[in-house]
């Protein structure tokens, strides 16, 4: 089981929404580590249902202020997606976060820690939804229950792949 907290953080109506999941996996950091920085995962760990693809030529090198672009479908609608890496900590943690793309923000934490001979992983992802107070009724009606089905399909992968899958 993992936890999860899509929450406003503040509340209010223009402010970033909050989603943190937890999960435990029999693996080393340093191979759970190695496996998320190849960026060819992320289509491993994404739904089919969102048809997502990198655009990005391989090889890609995974760092701090390494780009990568990607395209998706979501819900019919085709969408190009650009993020960055803003925080690279091998085996600990990285952050990405969008420079252009379907979210007025997305910053998404990812953390690593040593955890009863295996690694606890931290997803955290702060975002918003662009046109203001008009976003809050799609993210009620459908975004959040998207953005939560890919972190529960990204949890089954993670436990098919690595085993565990428990909170800590």
């Amino acid at each position: 089981m993992s936890h999860a907290d899509t929450s406003p953080i503040r509340g209010e109506a223009n402010e970033p929404h909050l989603l943190k999941r937890e999960q435990w996996v029999p693996v080393t950091m340093d191979k759970v580590f190695a496996f998320f920085s190849d960026a060819r995962n992320l289509e491993v760990l994404t739904p089919p249902w969102l048809h997502f693809r990198i655009l990005t030529p391989a090889p890609i090198r995974i760092g701090e202020g390494a780009t990568i672009r990607y395209r998706l479908r979501w819900r019919g609608v085709p969408i190009r997606w650009r993020t960055a890496i803003t925080r690279w900590e091998p085996p600990a943690a990285f952050e990405d976060m969008q420079m252009s793309g379907p979210y007025r923000l997305w910053h998404h934490s990812h953390q690593f820690e040593a955890l009863r001979g295996g690694t606890l992983m931290t997803d955290t992802v702060r975002y918003a939804l662009p046109f203001g107070c008009l976003g809050q009724p799609a993210y009620r009606l459908v975004v959040r229950r998207d953005v939560e089905a890919i972190f529960d399909y990204r949890r089954h992968r993670i436990r098919d792949l690595f085993g565990g899958g428990e909170s800590a």
